[in-house]
């Protein structure tokens, strides 16, 4: 068989279920190999990097690399955003691109780039086939270093003078059975007894304990020790926002309400910290301690060194931990559940707040109305995303789907189509800011295509609404962050999909449910306010009191 048969036949061999992408003429047969495949589909979209993002957004919904193809030069490049969100944010990923022949070319340079050293930087692996017959070893090894921990990105180069080679040796490798290690009995016993000699213990849940099934150890853990807990952005949904002992999400890194407990903290227990995410609190020499639980050691820098790591699989070190775990009577949570009640009363004060355009506080808690527990968001960046962050009460794991690694504009339309490719059960929500949205509303169309049940919320602002809260927040005048926007019902009805614009608040909430009923491709768009970033965000945050 050809050596682009034999590529299609292993990544068959591994479970890929889809392949995103643009093809070029440099991947013709592996093009025609995948024609063939029975088990494999190709998604076709607008551009390499919407595919990116889908196929990271596949990885992190089902822990199995996700797959995506396109041309050299300029396909490949656009590959490099979503190389970077992937890597950044630990979602297993597998680009392939092609390349001119190796052995013997006619065109010179034309479009050639040495894009494996390109993508060394961004990936957790970059390499070129240079024999067809290595292909089952080389898609064996892409498999395994992409979903492993901590998870990333992988490149793979295919010449197409390679892809269609004739190969003798066609044995594929079976995937081995892997598990982690286990943290020493040691580490257990100090960060048990640490635990217990605390006053105020807190948990953090962050990125690492979202992408594994350490779920039900986690809440085991809470049940017992009855501790007060909150999260990073990313560690939302790992455990139900609606416990009766979860202080928020640390949407901002400091000043925020939630704060005030983690000031009156003398130990964390931090579960899947990812330095990648911005820092959820400050360590300061002789300040509060923290036990680190992760998959891997502490990156130590200025803000963060814990005094006790706990290394290996997480479920499995949380489960021998609250074997250990004795409870302390001494324990003083009184002022942590007053925080709870004062963020709880901060966070929905507005949730009914009628004005027009909508203020953020209003549209996340409708939103959030509309949708069942297991109901899908996933959210481009954004100030909005603070505010889902803050406060939309996530109620299962992987159910609010946002970017705080790169924290990249342009992926909350296609983060959406692909949840909706690995859940078409479920009803997804892409929430896109209008300057995020246009960096890939073209995928309208392959939404479009491919029948999906989708709605895309248009957040209106005319503006990069983020930033200019930034340059309000640091004393500059407004200038250089405004601009102009298409009729984007008028925009979605040039696709094909239904378009509706928003025209008072009350009509948002019936609107968002009747469009999830009705099924096809919605662009509902939405007037909004942000007065309410500098009121809350900046102001209150500024004169917060931590004397509840």
């Amino acid at each position: 068989m050809k050596a682009s048969d034999l590529f299609i036949k292993a990544l068959e061999h591994e479970g890929i279920e889809y392949i995103f992408g643009v093809p070029g003429e440099e991947n013709l047969d592996f093009l025609e190999s995948l024609r063939q495949s029975t088990k494999i589909k190709l998604v076709l979209t607008r551009h390499e990097q919407a595919a990116g993002f889908m196929a990271a957004t596949y990885g992190r919904l089902t822990g199995r690399p996700g797959v995506c193809l396109s041309t050299l030069g300029p396909g490949a490049t656009n590959f490099v955003t979503a190389a970077a969100y992937a890597q950044l944010g630990g979602m297993p990923m597998i680009m392939i691109s092609g390349q001119k022949p190796i052995k013997r070319s006619k065109q010179g340079r034309f479009q050639i780039l040495d894009v494996v050293d390109l993508m060394k930087p961004l990936t957790k692996l970059s390499r070129q086939i240079v024999n067809g017959s290595g292909i089952p070893s080389i898609t064996r090894e892409a498999v395994r270093i992409a979903a492993s921990e901590r998870p990333g990105a992988v490149y793979l180069e295919l010449p197409e003078d390679i892809a269609r080679e004739e190969v003798e040796h066609t044995d594929l490798f079976d995937r081995s059975f892997r598990r982690y290690a286990t943290a020493s009995e040691e580490a257990l016993e100090l960060a048990a007894n640490k635990i217990a000699q605390a006053e105020h213990p807190l948990v953090l849940i962050g990125a690492g304990a979202n992408r594994k099934d350490a779920q039900p150890h986690i809440e085991a853990l809470l049940e017992k020790s009855g501790l007060y807990w909150f999260s990073t952005q990313m560690g939302l949904g790992v455990v139900d926002a609606k416990h009766p002992r979860f202080l928020g999400a640390a949407a901002l890194s400091e000043n925020d309400y939630l704060h005030c407990a983690i000031e009156r903290s003398d130990l964390i227990i931090n579960i899947g910290h990812d330095v990648i995410e911005k820092p959820p609190f400050f360590m300061e020499h002789g300040g509060l301690e923290v036990i680190h639980v992760n998959y891997f050691p502490a990156e130590v820098d200025d803000v963060y060194f814990p005094q006790i790591e706990v290394v290996g699989d997480i479920g499995a070190s949380i489960d021998r931990l609250t074997n250990l775990l004795k409870p302390n009577v001494s324990w003083d949570f009184g002022y942590f559940e007053r925080v709870r009640e004062s963020v709880q009363k901060q966070v929905h004060d507005m949730d009914a707040d009628d004005r027009f355009p909508m203020i953020p506080q209003r549209f996340v808690a409708d939103v959030r109305n509309a949708l069942p527990n297991d109901g899908i968001v996933t959210l481009d960046n954004g100030i909005y995303k603070v505010w889902f962050a803050r406060n939309y009460p996530v109620r299962e794991p992987n159910t609010l789907l946002l970017d705080n690694a790169l924290a990249t504009m342009g992926a909350g339309l296609p983060s959406g189509m692909a949840a909706k490719i690995v859940h078409p059960e479920r009803q997804v929500i892409a929430v896109c800011g209008d300057g995020g949205f246009m960096m890939n509303s073209q995928e309208m169309e392959t939404a479009v295509r491919l029948k999906l049940d989708l709605v895309v919320l248009v957040l209106r602002d005319n503006a990069y609404g983020m930033i200019k809260w930034k340059q309000t927040s640091m004393g500059f005048e407004n200038w250089g962050l405004d601009y102009g926007n298409p009729d984007f019902v008028a925009y979605a009805k040039s696709y094909g999909a239904n378009g509706v614009r928003i025209k008072s608040t009350a009509d948002f909430l019936p609107t968002l449910k009747s469009a999830l009923a009705k099924g096809g491709v919605w662009l509902v768009e939405l007037p909004v306010d942000y007065s309410e970033n500098e009121r809350v965000l900046i102001r209150e945050l500024e004169e917060k009191a931590c004397v509840l």
